[in-house]
């Protein structure tokens, strides 16, 4: 009897058609799979800050550098060998006191000469003016010609002229000697002394420098349009740069009517009162000057205020998009400024950063 082929065939049409189905599952899983997620860009997020409205005047501030009111270096108008000092740096000094001395050895030699050359030249013109007063009788009586009286006349007043010289160069040999001694032409303190006598100084060499710090001059300059606003005598606010220092006592002394060649601008002089010697002289100050009356103006955090390219704060406008807007300081607090823009202030970003751009989408906190 023939074996059965069924079993043989079941499995080998079994095995088509699993080779059938597999590919077909295959599409089956790709169709079904999920779509890829769709990627959003975040925003940049900023913290908005009210702007408080307040009452401000209107000032612009002003840098320069702090002078003495009367400053000068000193020097002997004769040579000589310094021989004695009386003072060294940082001392206070009076006017007319004494700061040094020169040898006055010559000097009181050439003073000695002068008084001998007087004293002779008193003698001989006392004699030639009693020569003359008894010729000038002679000839009365007819015993002296009238050449030989007109002679000693002559002869009189030229010894009176030989006078008049020796007690010229006498003044100028005590003037000398008084040259020798070294004064301060005003009170103040000594910046600037030798160390040591003994050199050789030639005259006119500055040896010493005076300064009156009492009162010192802030040299700033201004634009043309503050001409409106500041005269002499108005009263602003000085502030050291660096320093703590301060006062609302500063006076405009001087207001130049030309203006500086380089800048443009117009030199003014503001006389700072400095007797308890707050400021220090030769550093810089900042002045804080008045240009109208109170005006309406707006308060922001300090951290709100940006200075590149010009002092300005960022506001975001209704379509989300940052903008710049342009104020004048008028005022600088401990942790706010009081600004003027050209539009009223809303709300403003509190924290500036330098990647703020305008025209920036951002998203408000």
């Amino acid at each position: 009897m023939k074996p059965s082929r069924t079993p043989l065939f079941a499995g080998l049409a079994a095995v088509g058609l699993a080779a059938a189905v597999l590919p077909l599952s295959g599409c089956e899983a790709d169709s079904a799979s999920p779509p890829a997620p769709v990627t959003t860009q975040r925003l940049p997020s900023v913290t908005m800050t009210t702007a408080r409205a307040v009452r401000a005047t209107p000032r612009e501030e002003v840098t320069g550098t702090l002078f003495p009111s009367q400053g000068l270096q000193l020097g002997f108008e004769v040579g000589g060998r310094l021989e004695k000092l009386r003072v060294k740096k940082g001392d206070q000094v009076r006017a007319g006191q004494v700061l040094a001395r020169l040898n006055v050895e010559i000097s009181d030699a050439q003073v000695t000469q002068a008084l001998a050359t007087v004293a002779a030249a008193e003698v001989a013109a006392s004699m030639a003016i009693d020569v003359a007063g008894r010729n000038m009788k002679l000839q009365e009586a007819g015993s002296v010609s009238d050449l030989e009286n007109r002679t000693a006349s002559t002869q009189a007043r030229q010894a009176d002229a030989q006078l008049l010289a020796a007690r010229a160069q006498l003044s100028q040999a005590r003037s000398g000697r008084r040259r020798h001694d070294l004064e301060a032409p005003f009170a103040g303190t000594v910046i600037d002394a030798p160390e040591q006598v003994g050199a050789i100084v030639g005259p006119g060499v500055p040896l010493f420098s005076v300064e009156n710090l009492d009162n010192l001059l802030l040299k700033t300059t201004v634009a043309e349009p503050a001409l409106a606003w500041l005269k002499p005598g108005t009263r602003v606010r000085v502030e050291a740069v660096g320093g703590g220092a301060r006062t609302d006592e500063a006076v405009i002394r001087t207001i130049l009517p030309s203006a500086d060649p380089v800048t443009r601008r117009i030199p003014v002089d503001i006389l700072v009162p400095n007797k308890d010697g707050r400021f220090v002289a030769h550093s810089l100050a900042r002045a804080v000057l008045p240009q109208s009356g109170p005006q309406e103006a707006q308060a922001v955090p300090s951290t709100a205020l940006s200075a590149s390219g010009g002092e300005h704060v960022w506001v975001v406008d209704a379509s989300s998009q940052v903008r710049r807007v342009a104020v004048q300081v008028v005022e600088r607090r401990a942790r706010e400024v009081v600004v003027m823009a050209a539009t009223p202030l809303d709300k403003v970003i509190e924290y500036t950063t330098p990647a703020l751009i305008e025209g920036t989408r951002v998203s408000v906190k």
